[in-house]
């Protein structure tokens, strides 16, 4: 990857061996593996490894989850907010098992689209729930620092299944939880 780097540099007219860059490459490198470890890392794993019995009907809900992902179309960061909800059926899953299943695809090339069902499925896949809802609003940088140049621009994803789809009640409670809050 690092020849990759250099040759990159070279193309976009700059000078490798210039003494700013010379460990450019290296440092992309290292990087990139870490901006996308999500490739290395099984969801489901997650979740199972932290699945527990409990008489649980109501909505549970995991909101606020910070979402850094890339791009698949530019290579440029997108970032947000993701929301969460599963309605459980004798299991449950520990807390922060969610926001790891979020960062394991976040940490893959994405577009948002796809970010937000891939977690919808896996949790509806793993857990077994009576329904899942995950919303993101994210920020994205090839919209802002090329293309329309928009600044302010958030795109909102949804992914609803099982009751979240079906029963309007619920989809609303969801939707109530995950409004912004004042002085929380």
């Amino acid at each position: 990857m690092q020849a990759i780097i250099k040759r990159l540099l070279i193309e976009i007219g700059e000078d490798p061996e210039r003494e700013g860059l010379l460990n450019t490459p290296a440092r992309v490198a290292k990087s990139y593996e870490f901006l996308t470890r999500g490739y290395q890392q099984d969801p489901c794993k997650i979740i199972t490894d932290a699945l527990f019995t409990e008489r649980c009907d109501e909505m549970i809900v995991v909101k606020d989850i910070e979402v850094y992902s890339l791009c698949e179309h530019h290579l440029l960061p997108f970032y947000g907010k993701c929301h969460v909800a599963y309605m459980p059926n004798g299991k449950v899953v520990g807390l922060s098992k969610i926001p790891r299943v979020v960062d394991v695809y976040a940490r893959r090339l994405q577009v948002q689209e796809r970010l937000t069902n891939q977690i919808a499925d896996l949790l509806l896949d793993c857990l077994n729930p009576e329904g899942v809802a995950v919303v993101i609003e994210a920020r994205h940088l090839c919209m802002m620092m090329r293309g329309v140049e928009k600044q302010n621009t958030v795109v909102s994803t949804s992914a609803l299944r099982g009751v979240f789809r079906d029963n309007l009640s619920t989809r609303a409670e969801f939707m109530q939880l995950i409004k912004p809050q004042r002085n929380v």
